[in-house]
């Protein structure tokens, strides 16, 4: 099973939020998911950005690849903490 760091879509029309999800590669982008690392909220003051490393290095550490804008925020989240 191919696992892959990605964020999943939530809110509504115009007010997207994002969930930081664990998720096989081939499930839809709002379909099944394995575990929740964190949030992202495009349209909060201070970045918005809420995510536990520790769940994402485990991740990392099984195998998982990060799409790009997960490493990047995930790097944000590195920078801030």
């Amino acid at each position: 099973m191919a696992v892959t760091l990605r964020l999943r879509r939530e809110g509504t029309k115009d007010r997207p939020f994002y969930r930081i999800v664990a998720a096989d590669k081939r499930f839809r982008r709002e379909g099944r998911f394995l575990e929740v690392l964190g949030t992202y909220d495009p349209s909060a003051a201070k970045g918005g950005v809420n995510v536990a490393l520790d769940k994402v290095d485990a991740w990392l550490a099984k195998g998982a690849s990060a799409s790009e804008t997960v490493a990047s925020l995930v790097k944000r989240a590195r920078a801030g903490a």
